[in-house]
C-alpha cells in the first residue's frame, strides 16, 4: 500500500481524482470485509463511544450497527489518504472550499492569532483530514507548526513532508531532538498555531484520563505546551459532511470537512499553583472532556485502530503507570 500511495502522489495531477477515490475505496472495503487486527480494534474503540454518553455506560450496540458505522470509518480513513495523495493535482481554491469553520471557539481563537499577534496549541484527534485543518490555519489564523511521527518507509516520510509543507505546514519530526522545547520556543517568539494529534501516546509515557465510561491514554504535549507557555488551550474536532450545487463545484468534491473549534481551555491560577503532573493531568482531561463530546456525535470520522483504552493496552510496555489505574485495570481482568 506504500508504494501505490507514492505512486499517487508523484502522479497526482495526472489522475484523475474520482478514480483514485474510487480504488481507495475499494481498498477500504476489501480491509473492513477481512476483519483484520485493526479494523476489529477499530470497532472495540467506537464500541466504547457508541455505548457511553456524557461517560456513564448505555445498552450495548448491536453488531450490525456497529459493523456499518466501522464501515464508514475506514472509509472515512481511506478517504484521507486518497486526499492527501492527490493535493498536487489540485487548486488552493479547491482546497479551501474542502473546508468549513466554525464553533463556540473559532472567533476567539482568530481574533487572539491573527489581530493580536499571539500563538496557541491545540489539541486534535486522528479525525477527518487534519491536513486540510493545517492548510485552513495557514491561510486564516497563523503559521502552523506541528510534529510528524517518524515512517519506517522513508519514501512515503517524505512524500508526507512534501504534501503538508504545500499547504503551508512546518513539520518536525518526532525523535528529531527537543520537540517539546523547539514548539515552546516557536509558541513564545512568534505568532502561531501548533496543532498536536493528541488522542493516542505509542510511546511508554502518556496520561490516563475519563472518557466514554472508561479510560483512556493519550499524549501530554498539549497539556504541556500550554502550561510551559500559559498560553490558551484550544481544541479541534473534525467531520465530514456532503456538498452540492455551488459548494460541491468549488470543491471539485462531494464532501468537506467541517472544522469545529472549542474552548480554550485556560491556564489558570489553580492551574498554574499545582504539582506539574498534576496540573498535567487537570487539563489533559479538561480537554478531552470537550474533545470526547464531538466524537460522539461524529464517530465514523474517528480513524482510531490503536488500543487507548484501559482494557486494551498491554501494561508491560508502559512507564510510570499510576497505582489507581494498575488497581482499576486489575479489576478489569477478574
Amino acid at each position: 500500500m506504500d508504494e501505490i500511495m507514492v505512486w499517487v502522489a508523484q502522479h497526482a495531477k495526472r489522475l484523475p481524482e474520482s478514480l483514485v477515490h474510487a480504488v481507495f475505496n475499494c481498498a477500504a472495503d476489501v480491509a473492513w470485509m477481512l476483519h483484520g487486527s485493526s479494523v476489529r480494534q477499530l470497532e472495540r474503540n467506537l464500541q466504547h463511544v457508541l455505548n457511553s454518553d456524557g461517560g456513564t455506560q448505555k445498552s450495548t450496540i448491536n453488531r450490525s450497527t456497529l459493523r456499518k458505522i466501522s464501515h464508514q470509518a475506514m472509509r472515512s480513513y481511506f478517504s484521507y489518504f486518497a486526499e492527501a495523495m492527490t493535493v498536487g493535482g489540485r487548486t488552493q481554491e479547491q482546497l479551501q472550499a474542502r473546508v468549513r469553520a466554525c464553533g463556540s471557539g473559532l472567533e476567539e481563537l482568530t481574533s487572539w492569532c491573527k489581530e493580536q499577534g499571539s500563538s496557541a496549541p491545540i489539541a486534535m484527534g486522528h479525525q477527518g483530514n487534519w491536513d486540510y485543518a493545517g492548510l485552513w490555519g495557514s491561510e486564516h489564523v497563523a503559521p502552523v507548526v506541528t510534529v510528524a511521527e517518524k515512517l519506517s518507509n522513508e519514501q512515503l516520510l517524505q512524500v508526507f513532508t512534501s504534501i503538508r509543507e504545500q499547504l503551508g505546514i512546518h513539520i518536525l519530526l518526532q525523535g528529531s531532538g527537543h520537540v517539546t522545547q523547539q514548539l515552546t520556543d516557536q509558541l513564545q517568539q512568534s505568532s502561531c498555531i501548533v496543532p498536536l494529534l493528541a488522542d493516542r501516546d505509542l510511546g511508554r509515557h502518556g496520561e490516563f484520563v475519563e472518557a466514554f465510561g472508561s479510560v483512556i491514554r493519550v499524549a501530554r504535549g498539549p497539556a504541556v505546551l500550554a502550561l510551559e507557555t500559559g498560553l490558551p488551550l484550544y481544541v479541534v474536532n473534525m467531520h465530514r459532511e456532503r456538498i452540492s450545487g455551488a459548494e460541491r463545484r468549488r470543491a471539485h468534491s462531494h464532501w468537506r470537512y467541517v472544522l469545529e473549534v472549542s474552548g480554550p481551555v485556560q491556564v489558570n491560577a489553580d492551574l498554574a499553583s499545582m504539582d506539574k503532573a498534576q496540573a498535567i493531568h487537570e487539563l489533559t482531561q479538561a480537554w478531552v472532556d470537550v474533545w470526547s463530546q464531538a466524537i460522539r456525535r461524529s464517530p465514523a470520522d474517528w480513524h482510531m485502530m490503536q488500543p487507548i483504552f484501559l482494557e486494551d493496552l498491554d501494561m508491560t510496555r508502559l512507564s510510570n503507570v499510576p497505582d489507581y489505574i494498575q488497581r482499576l485495570r486489575k479489576a478489569m481482568d477478574l
